[in-house]
């Protein structure tokens, strides 16, 4: 399955489920419905929700790091891909949409 977020101010935006799944619930959107919409008041929240997630996966994976390290041992292997790689696409829809006034919906 596959997220198409859409909106009038931005290009249509195309995730597999799982990762725009675990932005929908970053953000706080239910995951049980299979559609929705986001208000343009709504982003600057769901914008900061993604980047303190985006940092907490950093210093995780950073102390997991050093924890490592310190003992000489191999540091675990990060995710191909980031969650900051991942949501960078979302966010600057996000921006977008919050400067012109515009709602993101999925699912429709």
């Amino acid at each position: 399955m596959l997220y198409k977020f859409k909106s009038r101010a931005a290009a249509d935006l195309i995730m597999l489920e799982p990762n725009g799944r675990r932005l929908l619930q970053i953000i706080g959107k239910p995951l049980d419905e299979k559609q929705g919409i986001l208000q343009p008041q709504d982003m600057g929240g769901a914008i900061a929700a993604l980047e303190a997630a985006i940092t907490q996966e950093e210093a995780r994976q950073q102390a997991a790091r050093e924890a490592a390290v310190a003992p000489g041992e191999e540091p675990p292997k990060a995710e191909d891909v980031s969650l900051r790689q991942r949501a960078a696409p979302f966010i600057e829809m996000l921006r977008r949409c919050q400067k012109a006034d515009k709602e993101i919906v999925w699912g429709v």
